[in-house]
């Protein structure tokens, strides 16, 4: 097999590859609105094709909620299952969007050529980087360097809650010697990355109640309780002055970053003025002691995500509310156990009630501990190297601070390391409008899986 002969189809068959993906662009497959139903199952549709004119086994898998695409294809070599997903976050405000999000369009910009529109950098974007080597490898060598299989969700964006019983059903069909993940972004521009650790999450909500009515607050302020008045007391006892948690027992789990990683995270290129002050800060304003780049990886967090009560319209309004609200979230690292941390916070918050005071946690609630991969694995160094080669810096092995609780379910259920491989930059605007994948990004990326697949072949 010739990896300098796909290299070079790569290269002239960019504008072809472009295309395909600004077809996909266009379809509007949000999963968490079910007026894009339809949508979503056409992006499957399209999927299925696109991968069956490679000659894989493509099909599309109903489940309870937007179908899940499988393909696989024969090959020598190891084992490799790449997920991806093909659905897409909503696109509010719509008003901030320069053009419409599902019109792609490749745009000029000052750091160069950028494709914009939802979805091109999460994840349909990174999806094809993958798709697209595999498409080179089999026009150039006839076949793929590896048995591949793919495994597609529709309901990333939405909580995943199909992805957990087709699992379970399919195991022996997913199971592979390594998954591979491109939903991850590079640490700096131009430093090539793996993913080895990630975050991971716990999510909870709750309310507090006090008088048992909306009160006038000339009649009763002063002698009624005040939600809002207690749970922002509450909310304030979460940390202390040094940005730690105050939750008892909420480290227990955590270990420090070992000397010999952490000197490899300080030599990566990640720059913290510059990731500081594209969001318009100057400093770190998390624990004490630890850089922005281990805050971001290595800390636990407490995060307020909402905070909300009494009167919100224009003017003003003379209530007392009977309730106040509160949304969190905790990124969770190390050992840390997601059931343990939702326990130690609520009881911290029940111990904090006073008097004609009550307390109701929101019960659809989910978690997930963190990942680490282990990288002592030789793949690990061999994608490195190739990663390496092709863009001409040293790779590096990275934490991540978000969550992808797919990585903890493959090493859970399936017994699969992760390889976690991705190309987008952190001014993608993931989520957010004017979403953008670089054009360097996609083109690398491709060249990038088949040096990767080259090299894991070997």
């Amino acid at each position: 097999m010739s990896l300098e002969k796909t290299l070079a189809h790569i290269d002239a068959e960019l504008p072809a590859a472009t295309e395909r993906l600004m077809e996909l662009l266009r379809i509007q497959s949000i999963s968490t609105d079910p007026a894009y139903a339809e949508a979503c199952d056409a992006a499957a549709d399209w999927l299925v094709a696109d991968l069956a004119t490679l000659g894989l086994e493509a099909a599309k898998r109903p489940t309870p909620g937007h179908p899940i695409v499988t393909a696989h294809g024969a090959g020598d070599g190891p084992h490799l299952l790449f997920y991806g997903h093909y659905d897409v976050q909503p696109v509010d405000p719509l008003e901030l969007w320069n053009r419409d999000p599902f019109d792609p369009a490749i745009e000029d910009t000052p750091a160069g050529k950028v494709i914009r529109g939802r979805g091109a950098s999460d994840d349909k974007g990174q999806l094809m980087t993958f798709v697209e080597a595999c498409r080179a490898w089999i026009a150039v060598n006839g076949s793929l360097p590896a048995r591949i299989s793919f495994f597609l969700e529709g309901e990333e964006e939405s909580g995943s809650p199909s992805l957990v019983p087709f699992m379970k059903d399919h195991a022996d069909e997913l199971t592979a010697d390594l998954a591979l993940i491109c939903d991850t972004a590079m640490v700096a521009p131009g430093v090539p990355s793996i993913a080895s650790q990630l975050r991971g999450m716990v999510k909870d909500e709750f309310t507090l109640h006090g008088p048992k009515m909306d009160l006038h607050s000339g009649h009763y302020g002063g002698p009624a309780l005040n939600p809002l008045r207690e749970i922002a007391r509450i909310v304030a006892s979460f940390h202390d002055e040094t940005g730690r948690v105050t939750v008892p027992h909420f480290y227990d789990g955590v270990q420090e970053v070992p000397d010999a990683l952490l000197r490899q995270w300080e030599t990566c290129g990640f720059d913290e003025r510059e990731y500081l002050e594209s969001v318009g800060m100057t400093r770190p304003h998390g624990e004490a002691g630890y850089s922005a780049l281990v805050q971001q990886w290595a800390r636990p967090t407490l995060e307020i995500n909402g905070l909300w009560g009494g009167y919100q319209g224009a003017g003003t309004k003379t209530v007392i509310p009977a309730e106040a609200h509160c949304k969190i979230t905790c990124r969770l690292v190390g050992d840390m156990d997601p059931d343990a941390v939702r326990r130690n916070l609520r009881a911290h918050v029940e111990a904090q009630l006073p008097p004609d005071a009550s307390v109701s946690w929101d019960q659809d609630i989910d978690g997930a501990k963190a990942v680490v991969m282990n990288t002592d694995r030789p793949e690990f160094e061999t994608a490195r190297r190739a990663l390496s080669d092709e863009w001409h810096r040293e790779a590096v092995l990275v934490g991540m601070g978000g969550s992808i609780p797919i990585a903890g379910l493959f090493k859970d259920m399936l017994g699969m390391d992760a390889m976690m491989i991705g190309f987008a930059k952190e001014d993608d605007r993931i989520h957010s409008p004017n979403e953008k994948y670089d054009l360097e990004s996609f083109h690398k990326g491709i060249r990038s899986w088949a040096r990767v697949l080259d090299a894991l072949s070997r």
